[in-house]
């Protein structure tokens, strides 16, 4: 069995032959620093805070991010974006009580235009998919998560490092068990689950929409609803929810990160339009659709480790 770098604690069998140590470990993977305050926060930091160790692993720097609040947009903040999102993001994890890494690679950019420019030469996006992944497969056979979360294959919204992201995070829960593969990243380790976030689904959208409208406040929410069933068409289905954690107690905390990216996110902008009271009432989870798992659970989840919990020494 696998010595665990992280604790002491025996390690136990759990699918396979798999080797699963306590304490319970969460792996959060990202495209960009503020992804991980605007998807996911709130379950991040309630695990955190119940013992499990969490670590979010952020692909590029951020650093051809737009400057999304006035505020910030000055000369000086411009010519040191890279280090004010690096600042902005050690603030964050600090909110969210996480441990976090950047992995190196370069920022694409979301193109714009009809037809969009072509991606900048070495950025993340443009990267092999072996090498975009070697880094991440290191951090897996390091951290060893239980549970893996990241994007849908079209990356959430179809930003090129998100949809990268994904593949890489695909890519590394697949090979890091295999000693055949990534040889010099580490010994090998097979994550049990990997989760996507299904943080702007309609079911969310429609109850929060519905909760601020009976209480008298405009919503946010109206254009998107009326406009949702021609976006449906035109993409692929919607992938099912499989498991809702609840989250509500940590809403504000998750404000709190994301406030930290000020760069990104305006205090007066969108992200805050629905109060946190009408989200603890209408909608206290955070919910995820399960891609892949090792482990028996049924269905649906309130928990991200069910089936692995009860076999993890905590």
């Amino acid at each position: 069995m696998l010595a665990d770098p992280y604790d002491g604690a025996e390690t136990r069998s759990v699918a396979g032959g798999q080797s699963a140590c306590g304490p319970l470990r969460l792996m959060a993977v990202h495209a960009h620093p503020d992804d991980e305050s605007s998807k996911g926060a709130a379950t991040m930091a309630r695990y955190a805070r119940e013992g499990v160790q969490v670590l979010v692993c952020t692909l590029t720097g951020g650093e051809r991010g737009d400057i999304l609040n006035k505020a910030m947009d000055r000369p000086d903040v411009r010519a040191n974006l890279t280090a004010v999102r690096r600042a902005e993001m050690a603030t964050a994890r600090e909110i969210l009580g996480v441990r976090q890494q950047f992995l190196g690679f370069t920022d694409s950019g979301l193109p714009e235009g009809d037809p969009p420019p072509p991606l900048p030469e070495g950025c993340f996006a443009l990267e092999p998919l072996e090498s975009a992944a070697r880094p991440l497969v290191q951090a897996v056979r390091e951290f060893r998560p239980h549970v893996m979360v990241t994007y849908d294959e079209n990356g959430g919204y179809p930003h090129p490092d998100h949809v990268k992201c994904h593949q890489v995070s695909v890519e590394a829960f697949e090979a890091a068990a295999d000693p055949d593969r990534y040889v010099g990243c580490g010994d090998p380790w097979q994550p049990l689950k990997l989760y996507y976030f299904m943080t702007f689904h309609r079911e969310r959208m429609m109850a929060l929409h519905e909760e601020m409208v009976q209480r008298g406040l405009e919503s946010p929410y109206a254009d998107r609803l009326a406009n949702w069933a021609e976006r449906e068409t035109a993409g692929p289905p919607p992938l099912e929810v499989t498991t809702r954690v609840s989250c509500a107690d940590y809403f504000e905390v998750r404000n709190r990160a994301l406030l930290a990216h000020a760069t990104q996110v305006d205090p007066d902008g969108s992200w805050f339009a629905c109060p946190a009271e009408v989200q603890r009432v209408a909608w206290p989870t955070e919910d995820y659709h399960l891609a892949r798992s090792l482990v028996d659970a049924g269905m649906p989840e309130d928990d991200l480790f069910a089936g692995i919990r009860e076999k993890v020494s905590l």
